[in-house]
């Protein structure tokens, strides 16, 4: 029986996008595995987000909170606003109260990764601060371990930390994520899926 991983993601200019199109080449790696990426609904009225030069072209569906059921593992990713989630992804989450009242997440495995301004900017409290939204939901939250070499890297600013893949796009969004980064999306994304395959096998 297949392993079902879902990569649901939110990006506001694509960068979070290019991290989750890694983190699902890294989960369709397990031999086993199925993968789907999917996107939260924007919120920001398409005429505000036309001005401020969105990324509306992106190719991933639009996914309901009601299909997280369906998913032995859920790979989240979302840009940092102000150390936490975008308002975007966490109004998602904030429907799945009857999937919460039905444990219908219990067991399942979840991961997250993130993009911030800034080298400082909110990465890894993001990713933090949302653990317990996972916690919440009876689910089991698997990170990105130091066996992954690239976040060890005294070379370059790079993100990458044991929370989780991230990317810091710079102030006005023009850094988009390194060869690094991408390799820990990758890894990241490899990593949870052989995680839900024991845990499932």
């Amino acid at each position: 029986m297949a392993i079902a991983v879902l990569v649901l993601y939110y990006s506001s200019y694509g960068h979070v996008e290019a991290m989750a199109e890694a983190v699902a080449d890294g989960a369709r790696s397990v031999e086993g595995v199925e993968v789907a990426i999917k996107r939260v609904p924007e919120t920001v009225p398409e005429e505000i987000a036309r001005r401020f030069n969105f990324k509306l072209d992106q190719k991933a569906p639009i996914a309901s909170p009601q299909e997280l059921a369906e998913y032995d593992a859920i790979i989240v990713g979302c840009p940092t606003r102000y150390g936490g989630m975008a308002s975007q992804m966490r109004a998602f989450w904030d429907q799945t109260g009857g999937l919460w009242a039905q444990g219908a997440l219990i067991g399942r495995v979840a991961s997250m990764f993130t993009s911030s301004a800034t080298q400082h900017g909110g990465n890894e409290t993001t990713i933090v601060t949302a653990l317990p939204l996972f916690l919440h939901h009876g689910m089991v939250y698997v990170g990105l371990p130091y066996s992954c070499a690239e976040q060890m890297t005294l070379e370059a600013i790079e993100g990458g930390s044991p929370y989780g893949a991230t990317t810091i796009a710079g102030g006005q969004g023009q850094r988009m994520p390194s060869t690094r980064e991408l390799a820990m999306a990758r890894f990241q994304g490899r990593h949870v899926a052989e995680i839900t395959r024991k845990l499932r096998g």
